[in-house]
């Protein structure tokens, strides 16, 4: 008689025997040796408990350990099906992978290490970037100096184009944040940065003179790179003695300069151009008095008054009261930027830099000459008149005596015509 015997799955007999070791649960790490690889499935064998299974995106490793294996190597992976069609273990690099780039990761965060990013995308907030193969970011406000967009006007497209730039390049980058749970991975340029200049600026100190090349000029100053690779910033305001509005006026990328460093904060260095330049204010007194008239040159009107130039290095402030003495509606009516006028020199501040100026002070001036040559024109005409009128009361006074003769003329004329009738009358009676 002929027993039919029923087929075994593998892994039933497996767990049916005595010694039977403990067999993986679903989530577990396995170790195992290849015994084939192809491009989409690779074969572990088990310690020769079973055979287990990596295929399809599986595969993809975060960790980048088994990126290049081959028959022979040990490898270990997650347990994510215990029996397929096949009867073999599914197994994923992918989940193991994936757990070990991350704990990786963290480690790299919590020692600080600088590590190498590569840039594969780009957009208008930063840069996307890959570390081994997990997917992070490098915001714009985490790059170096150097490759800080410094897009005048902030345009955005232009941002985004300087930006696209560095697709395809390795940035030394710091992990500044990691969080596996979120998948959320950030890095810094500049905080990597920090740490190399951090060794290096140990070398200066406050006070210090360099030498160094202009590398950027931006609205609030200029950038300039000394030493060892070392950048400083010149504030718009350390740059000259004089008043600035815009930065490229008197400094441009590729100039050489020399400068003072004023500052040091952590990786911070703040340098000054004018600290190294004889201050011209020490000796304005000397060249310029109060109530002294000038002429000078509009640089700049503002809602409040306007700067103006008097030589190179000495600048002064006419306030919007010192303009005119009527109601102003628009200065541009008054005064206008690159033009010259005449001002009065109201007050001279040398500590502070300052100079005060007055435009109606100086129309002022010629209104109280031609009030005083007025004044003096008056005089002459009531001396005039007053002499006139004397002559006139000389001529009437003459008038009137020659009248006054006359009538008493005329008055002694009857007796003599009538002594001369009776005469007449004595001389007929003969």
């Amino acid at each position: 008689m002929t027993t039919q015997t029923q087929a075994i799955n593998p892994m039933d007999e497996l767990l049916q025997k005595e010694n039977a070791v403990n067999i993986p649960k679903v989530g577990e790490l396995v170790k195992g040796t290849v015994i084939s690889i192809s491009k989409n499935e690779i074969y572990l064998d088990l310690d020769g408990i079973t055979t287990g299974i990596i295929r399809g995106r599986e595969i993809y490793d975060e960790s980048e350990e088994f990126s290049n294996l081959k028959k022979g190597d040990q490898a270990a992976a997650t347990v994510i099906g215990l029996d397929n069609e096949n009867g073999y273990m599914e197994l994923s690099f992918r989940e193991a992978g994936h757990k070990k780039a991350w704990d990786n990761l963290e480690k790299l965060y919590k020692e600080g290490e600088i590590v190498e990013s590569k840039v594969i995308d780009a957009n208008k907030g930063g840069l996307m970037i890959k570390l081994g193969n997990v997917i992070g970011f490098l915001p714009v406000s985490q790059l170096t100096i150097e490759h800080y967009p410094r897009i005048e006007g902030g345009d955005k497209n232009k941002i985004l184009g300087h930006l696209k730039s560095f697709v395809n390049q390795v940035l030394k980058t710091k992990i500044i944040d990691v969080d596996e749970k979120d998948e959320k991975l950030i890095v810094s340029e500049k905080a990597a940065w920090d740490d190399k200049q951090k060794k290096v600026i140990s070398k200066y100190k406050v006070g210090d003179k360099v030498k160094g090349k202009v590398t950027g000029v931006v609205d609030f100053g200029a950038f300039v790179e000394f030493g060892d690779n070392l950048e400083g910033l010149v504030h718009i305001s350390e740059l000259a003695w004089q008043r600035i509005d815009d930065p490229r006026d008197v400094i441009k990328v590729g100039d050489v300069v020399d400068a003072e460093i004023i500052d040091i904060e952590n990786t911070k260095i703040s340098l000054s151009i004018k600290k190294l330049k004889t201050d011209p204010w020490v000796e304005v007194t000397k060249k310029y008095k109060v109530g002294q008239k000038v002429k000078g040159k509009v640089l700049k009107v503002n809602p409040f008054g306007a700067f103006v130039e008097l030589d190179q290095d000495i600048h002064g402030l006419v306030h919007i009261s010192e303009l005119s003495d009527k109601k102003i509606n628009n200065l541009d009516n008054v005064v206008q930027a690159d033009k010259e006028y005449e001002f009065v020199i109201l007050t001279i501040d040398a500590n502070n830099h300052r100079l005060g100026l007055s435009l109606k002070a100086a129309d002022e001036k010629p209104k109280k000459e031609e009030k005083e040559d007025k004044k003096k024109d008056d005089k002459e005409d009531k001396k005039e008149e007053k002499k006139e009128k004397t002559v006139d009361e000389k001529d009437d006074k003459k008038t009137s005596d020659d009248k006054a003769a006359k009538d008493e003329k005329s008055e002694d004329k009857p007796a003599e015509d009538k002594k001369t009738s009776e005469k007449e009358d004595k001389e007929a009676k003969k």
